[in-house]
């Protein structure tokens, strides 16, 4: 997810959120069982397919009774939901490994700094973590924030596992740099198959944050299996992070009459595009990715954004026990369920870290990178993580949830797709 910010708890939190579409090729070959549809077909993990470049860097080591590990999240700013579920889950997972008797009696120490939800802070609080000397690095949600983190880290040397960031080639930074989520490459073919096959979308139109990465690979991975499909794309428009008035955007798309809407943006922006269509009497079916998650949609759309689908990486109404023990546990640390898909998402980006420090020969950045990237088939809330041999971009289901009125819980579960090839 990138600059992902989302209320999820109700029917898009469980599998969209930490699956992301985690899952080896078997797995991912198989149709979903659950009550609603899945679509799958076979399968290889997304990215650039090629040999990662190797960090220059030598990384952190550690000696005594503590295990240094950081994580970055937005605490503060706009993207403060998703922070703070990011780093709340990451924390359970700590707390319940360091209860449990930490590593032959080592303790992990999760230190946590502030992006502010900016990249240049990011960038600051990922290099001050890292000159802590930490062993390895969680985060962040947003891709832009998260390429800032991982940048420096792959020149010294310490390995990033990013929690939500979805841009399809964040991990070519370097093969110190994975993630728990799906890529962009995955959730735009997702949404292209849902509006083609389930909902019968033939003309689309796309609407692109041209400041945001993030919308515009997921616009273009849209865009391109639309047109696999057989679909057209009558429009393309864009706007900007921060924008609030679109009605030069929206009567040039509206001339074109589509059937349906593919918004890539984040939610801040497009509760308010979706109200300002309805009023410019635009009928069409409207579409997006996991940057709608957040219940906050819902107050700057109103009723033009109800009824209108996105993409997510996990359920809280999901019946998995993994899901209900993680929320049980959520419950009883923080006294109430996560708020958004980061939550997962966080606690798996630190069971990755935990299963890979359970396996390093000795305590320093460099035997984690390997041991990281041999994690395989590993069970975490969001489903099956395989990291080994997939360029840090583990094969994940993604879900399709409809958005519903805060009374019905603001996301319901439609559609399960098992990861599949998009190129």
């Amino acid at each position: 997810m990138n600059y992902k910010y989302s209320m999820f708890w109700t029917a898009a939190l469980g599998g969209a959120m930490a699956l992301s579409m985690v899952g080896c090729k078997s797995d991912a070959e198989k149709a979903a069982t659950s009550d609603n549809s899945s679509t799958s077909t076979n399968a290889s993990s997304s990215g650039s397919g090629g040999k990662r470049p190797t960090p220059t860097g030598k990384g952190n080591s550690q000696s005594g009774d503590t295990i240094k590990l950081g994580v970055v999240a937005s605490v503060t700013g706009d993207l403060k939901p998703w922070g703070d579920d990011s780093y709340y889950g990451a924390k359970l997972a700590i707390d319940e490994f360091n209860t449990a008797g930490g590593l032959n009696g080592k303790k992990i120490e999760l230190l946590m700094e502030d992006s502010a939800s900016k990249p240049e802070a990011a960038k600051t609080a990922g290099e001050k973590l890292m000159g802590e000397g930490v062993l390895g690095v969680l985060g962040e949600v947003s891709s832009g924030n998260t390429e800032q983190i991982a940048r420096p880290a792959f020149d010294k040397g310490i390995p990033v596992i990013a929690i939500g960031a979805t841009k399809t080639t964040l991990t070519d930074i370097g093969a110190n740099v994975w993630r728990v989520c799906y890529t962009d490459d995955f959730q735009g073919p997702v949404m292209a198959r849902f509006a083609y096959e389930d909902q019968g979308i033939r003309k689309a139109a796309i609407i692109t944050d041209k400041k945001q990465p993030y919308s515009q690979g997921l616009s273009e991975s849209f865009k391109q299996y639309f047109l696999k499909l057989g679909g057209e794309i009558v429009s393309e428009v864009s706007y900007q992070t921060g924008d609030t008035q679109f009605q030069a955007q929206l009567t040039e798309l509206k001339s074109t009459n589509p059937q349906g809407i593919f918004m890539s943006g984040y939610f801040p922006e497009v509760g308010p595009l979706a109200a300002q269509a309805r009023a410019a009497g635009i009928t069409a079916k409207f579409f997006g990715g996991d940057g709608w998650d957040s219940s906050a949609i819902l107050q700057s759309g109103g009723d033009a954004i109800i009824g209108s689908y996105f993409c997510n990486h996990y359920n809280n109404k999901e019946a998995r026990p993994e899901v209900k023990m993680f929320l049980d546990k959520f419950k009883a640390k923080y006294g109430k369920e996560p708020s958004t898909t980061m939550a997962a998402l966080g606690y798996d980006a630190a069971l990755v870290a935990i299963d890979a420090l359970k396996r390093c020969k000795t305590l320093d950045s460099a035997s984690l990178i390997q041991e990281i990237e041999n994690v395989d088939k590993l069970q975490g809330v969001s489903g099956e993580i395989t990291l080994k041999g997939h360029n840090g971009n583990p094969p994940k289901r993604a879900l399709v949830v409809e958005i519903r009125p805060a009374s019905e819980g603001f996301q319901v579960f439609k559609k399960a797709y098992d990861y599949f090839e998009s190129k």
